[in-house]
């Protein structure tokens, strides 16, 4: 097939067609996803050089970075004792300049005349005169565009088997260029009236701005056109889905009920502000007839589970059920424990469903939920299983709600009709962040912790300040207090340099704390090994744990004062955060020392942000700068967001502007009707995100 007339080629066609690329060079792109002429424009550059500073000889300083255009006087090879390099002289009507080489010269040696005009680039010094060594050039003159001069400069991604067809930075603009003067017009899906009401470029100007900027100014315009893109169909699919719950029709759970009351009057401290307006938010939810789709978020330890307790009271209290997943048996068992408290005091039937309970209780659990006997369970995974049945399921409440996949979560609420969904998680995640992904949920963020909580003293520790923490720990223990420390693996390996948590047990308990109670808690464990030693913790029967990252969640002991991490930079901020809120619970002033054996300037910049910040939303903020969307989420979870082209740590301003427009057109248009060109692109290019929606 012969592509050589220019209107044949379109954003589908097959990259091999267009001019310049042919069947070798088209596999290589294909091998990088570049399958048709869209994908090739698709392909944003890493970075920019802005080569629009423009000067003669006579206005350059020294170190200044600068284009200058002149002719070529002379050039050659000059020898050295030890070597030689290449020397180029360019004047203009003020002055000459030197170009230097001292590598590449028998590339570079056969470029030049004597005469031509030429416009070099570089940072300026100042050595018998001005001179720029290995400077950036462009031999003005002749059809071809210059690609280094008076422009900014789209450089682009390049690998080493590219390199090997010349499609390096300069090969791919050149196609870049090629398509672009084929593609003269691309059919926007979103009207000229939308596009100048919200001022928005439309969307080839943006293509064409990215890859020929004009100004920077134009070429902020053009990215923040193609975001506001990403933003707005992912936006979009949220509205949709909320609009989707908000028109089912549920059970309206109005007044407190006795059980609510009960516990408000029992509680034994005063909520804070923070949760005094989540509740008021939930009861408002509950007191309508549409579906309360609520996501909660706090910091370790602010007082979530108390909101779900008085959550679930308010339905038990108007004859409903409420299931209560965890994504841990650990965790479970820990959430439990909490609600069996308050239910016990309330005179609530509440039951724990994971895997390790015998079969004869099993059924028990599975007749007393279906019969209605059982008013709240708590559980696993377990309780999605098709035995698990209720007789009129109200709630569904879900712990770090992120942990589950969204089939998981919609099979448990479908055991009931149209279920209140509560979701919580002390992963903070930013705000920002949060609406760009949690957008089809109602928002709550309890932001500040238990009055009288006393903050936690977080050190960075050296590998000669170990023994000092030690001293520190034996002297809290002689207190009654109780210890974490925590290895990021169990055992030791050749290949990885961490300290490991099984010698370190062997260590500690025959030598540093030989007068201490030890205990040691892993992943490897068995289930009832680990609650053995789960409850020797809650029960104070052990004063120190060496642990791995098990302990992350799941222990509540308001004994435990210091938290040691060990080779804390292999650690991300997350999870040290995470770690960290294991102690602090109680009355006594805690502390958390991060042991840091290799030193590294990112380890260091994230044990920097844990010791100047408890703030777990400000530690979530600093983490999404350092890591990104992608992998701060998890790309295979979250793949929408791991698009190179976002920026959601700062991309503040252009989430809120696509959000409040979808959000615009769905209240108006729930099926898009009146916007077939947004609901064909939907369908096209969002298809995997609309598995749960109904768009006809």
């Amino acid at each position: 097939m012969n592509l050589n007339n220019k209107t044949k080629i379109h954003l589908g066609t097959d990259i091999q067609y267009l001019k310049g690329v042919g069947p070798k060079r088209g596999t290589f792109l294909n091998s990088i996803g570049i399958k048709n002429v869209h994908d090739l424009l698709r392909t944003f550059p890493r970075k920019y050089l802005d080569r629009t500073n423009i000067k003669t000889i006579d206005q350059i300083k020294v170190n200044e970075k600068v284009v200058v255009i002149g002719t070529i006087e002379s050039f050659g090879v000059q020898r050295l004792k030890k070597g030689k390099y290449f020397k180029l002289t360019v004047v203009d009507q003020t002055g000459f300049i030197n170009c230097i080489w001292f590598h590449g010269i028998s590339w570079i040696v056969d470029k030049f005349q004597v005469g031509d005009s030429i416009a070099i680039y570089g940072k300026i010094e100042f050595y018998r005169g001005y001179r720029i060594i290995h400077p950036e050039f462009d031999i003005l003159g002749g059809n071809d565009n210059p690609l280094n001069t008076g422009t900014i400069i789209p450089i682009y991604s390049t690998s080493s088997l590219l390199k090997k067809v010349s499609l390096d930075s300069r090969g791919i603009r050149r196609l870049i260029d090629k398509a672009l003067l084929h593609i003269t017009s691309i059919e926007d899906h979103f009207s000229f009236t939308f596009l100048k009401n919200e001022g928005l470029y439309d969307y080839y100007k943006s293509l064409h701005e990215v890859h020929n900027p004009s100004s920077n100014d134009a070429l902020k315009s053009a990215y923040y056109r193609l975001k506001f893109d990403e933003y707005f169909f992912l936006q979009l699919v949220l509205a949709m889905n909320k609009h989707q719950i908000k028109n089912y029709k549920g059970k309206k759970f109005v007044e407190l009920g006795e059980y609510a009351v009960k516990m408000y009057k029992n509680l034994g401290f005063t909520l804070t502000n923070s949760q005094i307006k989540v509740m008021r938010e939930i009861r408002s939810d509950l007191s309508s007839n549409k579906p309360m789709n609520r996501l909660v978020q706090g910091d370790v330890g602010c007082g979530k589970t108390v909101i779900a307790m008085l959550t679930a009271a308010i339905i038990v209290g108007n004859s409903s059920q409420v299931a209560v997943m965890a994504p841990t048996e650990i965790l479970a068992e820990q959430h439990y424990g909490s609600f069996k408290e308050y239910c016990d005091i309330l005179g609530i039937q509440c039951k724990l469903l994971i895997s390790n309970i015998n079969d004869a209780d099993k059924k028990k659990i599975y007749k007393d939920l279906k019969e209605g006997a059982i008013q709240i369970i708590v559980g696993t995974h377990a309780l999605i299983q098709d035995k698990v049945e209720f007789s009129d399921l109200a709630l569904v409440v879900i712990d770090e709600q992120h942990r589950f996949g969204v089939e998981q979560r919609k099979n448990l609420i479908n055991k009931g009709r149209h279920v209140n969904m509560l979701s919580m998680t002390a992963t903070p995640i930013p705000r920002t962040l949060t609406f760009a992904i949690h957008g089809d949920m109602d928002l709550s963020w309890i932001d500040e912790m238990p009055k009288n909580r006393i903050p936690i003293k977080t050190s960075i520790v050296q590998r000669n300040q170990i023994d000092s923490v030690y001293q520190t720990m034996k002297k809290e223990m002689d207190k009654g207090r109780f210890c974490f420390i925590v290895f990021p693996i169990i055992q030791e390996s050749d290949k990885i340099d961490a300290e490991a948590a099984e010698s370190a047990y062997q260590k500690f308990s025959n030598d540093v704390f030989k007068d201490y109670t030890l205990g040691f808690l892993h992943g490897k464990l068995n289930k009832d090994d680990k609650k053995n030693i789960m409850d020797q913790v809650n029960n104070g029967d052990i004063q120190c744990l060496v642990s791995t990252t098990v302990v992350e969640v799941g222990i509540n002991n308001p004994n435990a004062t210091i938290m040691v991490i060990e080779n804390a930079e292999r650690f991300g901020l997350t999870q040290l955060h995470q770690l960290r809120g294991r102690v602090g619970r109680g009355k006594y002033q805690s502390y958390c020392y991060m042991i840091q054996r290799k030193i590294t300037e990112n380890s260091s910049k994230r044990l920097d942000i844990l010791e100047k910040y408890l703030d777990g939303f400000k530690i979530s903020d600093e983490d999404l700068k350092l890591r990104g969307p992608g992998e701060f989420l998890g790309t295979k979870q979250h793949g929408y967001v791991s698009s190179k082209l976002l920026d959601i740590a700062n991309d503040g301003e252009i989430i809120r502007h696509a959000r409040t427009r979808a959000f615009e057109i769905i209240e108006n248009d729930p099926k898009l009707i009146s916007n077939q060109n947004l609901k064909l692109k939907l369908l096209r290019d969002y298809k995997h995100m609309l598995e749960f929606i109904n768009i006809g």
